[in-house]
Parts: structure tokens; sequence; C-alpha cells
């Protein structure tokens, strides 16, 4: 297969830098490397603001209407492209741009270190859900405010008793008799719920329905005063991106059900294969980016001529090039939702136990340092850690949110090799 870009794609590539380099300046440039992972607490409200500008400037679902890798944009228009969009531009008012133009896009944002976005969740799963599997209505209303980067949302999957389990779900919605639904239940793990002003729940709106059957996924308004609340969950690294969020009786529009009523585990599955896509190969580029800081630390601290650490530092190399390799693979297959049921199980477990072990050998070129904290321990916020110790922290979870390994190995097993299902017998004890 032949990894390489186009003309245009280079073209745009220039368009892209030069626009990154005219508008990331200021406040904007001072949050440079700010809000990925492990610091999303980081100058929230310039991100924030960093979002309406680049929702300015279109480039903020720049795949909505894009068509084939060889498209040239125009052909591949969503057909909900509206007829007073701006010259050059498709779906909604953002930029048309082909497959490997996205990939563009992604990786000269993340080598300039643009600061990290708060506007991903929107953009990246719940808006090419709604593209699937919405109503117009639903469409028109909802995507306008992600494209100009006004509207944050979060993701309401996981529970307490339903992680990697997620058709165990428990939390409820209830019909009214004017169509309203009245959702109650739980919510954990909510990446930037207490910023975010809408959630797409999953929840069981079919009374006595059993695993993945009748479930929908509705849209909720975060601001609901007495009916929506949010908890931070303090990690080990001693900030608090995720949230446990409770609804009482949260009010959902009846036309604000994604795909249909009781359609929810088909909808939820589509947008999880979304959840792996483009934004991989961004991903990699911060991953190369600390890759290459605990080279340097190695290089500082003389650890690099240990052998042992020097292969490793060499292994990680190797296996990030055979990563971006494997993600450029997958997303020239083409395919909408579960063309390649095993492709986004294959990416998690690939990139998981990477920056696992990376977090690891970035304790391990610095030594014995590595565990040393804060030097002034009477200041005002002690427990601070710098990037490297961060990373090893964060990184520790990398291998279960998102679907933890065992669940990955499960779908490849079960959908790809066609293996046998794991017997699901008695728990071991029970009477």
């Amino acid at each position: 297969m032949d990894f390489a870009f186009g003309d245009a794609d280079e073209a745009f590539r220039r368009e892209a830098r030069a626009w990154l380099q005219e508008h990331l300046v200021g406040e904007f440039a001072r949050a440079a490397g700010q809000g990925g992972p492990g610091s999303e607490h980081e100058r929230g409200s310039v991100r924030r603001a960093w979002e309406r500008e680049l929702g300015r400037g279109g480039w903020i679902g720049i795949g909505w209407g894009a068509g084939g890798a060889s498209d040239s944009g125009a052909a591949g228009a969503h057909p909900c492209e509206t007829g007073n969009s701006r010259v050059g531009r498709g779906v909604y008012g953002v930029r048309r741009a082909t497959l490997t133009q996205q990939v563009v896009w992604a990786e000269e944002y993340a080598r300039v270190r643009a600061p990290g976005r708060s506007g991903h969740v929107g953009e990246n799963l719940l808006a090419p859900t709604l593209l699937a599997y919405g109503t117009q209505e639903q469409q028109d209303a909802f995507l306008p405010p992600i494209a100009r980067g006004e509207a944050l949302w979060c993701q309401g999957y996981s529970e307490p008793g339903a992680g990697s389990d997620l058709a165990g779900v428990r939390t409820a919605a209830v019909r009214d008799g004017d169509g309203t639904y009245h959702v109650t239940g739980q919510k954990i793990w909510t990446s930037l719920a207490h910023e975010a002003d809408w959630c797409f729940v999953l929840a069981r709106t079919e009374p006595g329905s059993h695993r993945h059957h009748g479930l929908s996924l509705l849209l909720v308004p975060m601001d609901q005063p007495g009916r929506v609340e949010v908890r931070p969950i303090r990690q080990l690294t001693g900030t608090s991106e995720f949230n446990e969020v409770f609804f009482d009786g949260a009010r959902a529009r009846g036309d604000h059900v994604v795909g249909g009523a009781g359609n929810g585990w088909r909808v939820a599955m589509g947008l999880l294969g979304f959840e792996r896509g483009v934004s991989t190969l961004a991903q990699q580029i911060g991953f190369a980016q600390e890759l290459d800081a605990v080279v340097r630390e190695a290089l500082r601290t003389g650890s690099a001529a240990d052998p042992v650490l020097r292969d490793r530092l060499v292994r990680q190399w190797a296996e990030l090039r055979v990563m971006r390799w494997n993600a450029l693979r997958t997303l020239g297959g083409g395919g909408g939702p579960g063309a390649d049921a095993g492709a986004p199980s294959v990416a998690k477990l690939l990139w998981g136990g990477w920056h696992q072990r990376l977090g690891e050998l970035a304790m391990a070129v610095r030594g014995t340092a590595a565990a040393i904290g804060p030097t002034d321990w009477h200041a005002e916020a002690p427990y601070e850690l710098d990037a490297l110790q961060r990373l090893f922290l964060f990184s520790r979870a990398d291998t279960v949110y998102g679907g933890s390994d065992e669940i990955q190995r499960n779908i490849i097993a079960e959908r790809v090799l066609g293996l046998p299902r794991e017997a699901k017998g008695p728990v071991r004890g029970a009477p």
C-alpha cells in the first residue's frame, strides 16, 4: 500500500500550516501543549475560546462531508449540505477535506502542539453518529453549534456496574405523556462532564428489558440544576478530568433520541467505531513527541548508554512506526461503521500497551530521581508532577479505559476469528 500523500494533500498541508501560524498566537500560543490526556484541567477558558477560533476558520468537522480518499471534495459532499454554504465549504460551512487531508490536518495540528481539543467528543464522536443515524432535524439542530466551536459534549456510557460490559447499563429513561423522557441513573468516568453543555446518554427505555435490548441513545442537556449533578473524580495525577454524573429525572426531548427508541445498542456500537479513526494518527504524533522527550531525558541522565534501555527506546520507536502504518492501512480500507469489526480493537490494544510501556520507560531512564516529588512541600499546590511523571501515572489507565484489553481480545476472538463465545456460567462460590 502507498502511504505517500499526493500534491493536493501537500497543498492542503501548506494551507493548514499557514492558518495555524497566523492564528496560534497570544494566549492561544501560550496554551500550546496544554490540555491533553491527564492535563485537561489546564487553560480551560482559553481552550474553549480556541474552539471558537477553529470554528470561525472552518477547521471543525472537516471530514463530515468527505468522500473517498481519492475524492477532491466536491462530489463527496453529504446530502445534508445546505445551499447557502460558503464557497469552498461543505457540510454546515466547514471545509471539505478528503480522508488523507483529514490526516494531514491532524498531523499538522499535533506537530505545532496546538491546545488540547475540548470539543473532541462532539466533533469526532457525536457528529459522525448523527450523520449516520440521526434525523435531518437532529443534524440541523446540533451540528452547526459543534462546527462553530460553541457546544461541548460528553459521553454517558460507563456506569459503576457497566464499564467494559456496556450492555449492563441500568440508567433508565421513562417517557411521559407529552413525549419527554425522564432520565434517572449514574454514569462514571465521564470526561469533561464538568464543562459540557450536552451529554449523549445510553439508557434503558424499555422496562424489563435485558442486556443490549431496549436501549436508546438520548441527547440530554447538562444545564438542569437539581436534575443533573457532576462530581469530579480525583486521579493519581492529582487532576480531575473524569467525573461521576448523577441524573435525577433529567429531561430529554422525545425527538432527541438518535436512531429511534430501542435502537441504542446499534447506534452506540456505531459510535464506538468512529472513536478510533483519523484522530488516532494525531494521537500518534503526540506519542512521538513524548517519545522524543523520553529520549532527551535518557541522553541527559546518561542512561542511553545502557544497552538494555537503549534497546527499549529503539523498540518503542519501531512499534510506533508500525502503529502508524496499521492506522493508515485501516483508514484506507473504506466502509462505514462495522466494516472491519476488529480494526478498532487491534488499534486500542496496540496503542494502550505501547503508551503504558512508554510511561514505564520514562521512569526507568530517570532512575531513582523519578520518585522525587516537588521540592517545596509548603507550596500552595505541593502535589505537582512534571510531564514525564504525569505520563507514567496517567498511562496506567491506558489498558483499561475505552474498553479493557481483555474486552478487546474477546472482540477480536469472537467477531474476527470466529471463535466460540466465552461461557457465561454461574459466579464461582455462588449457590
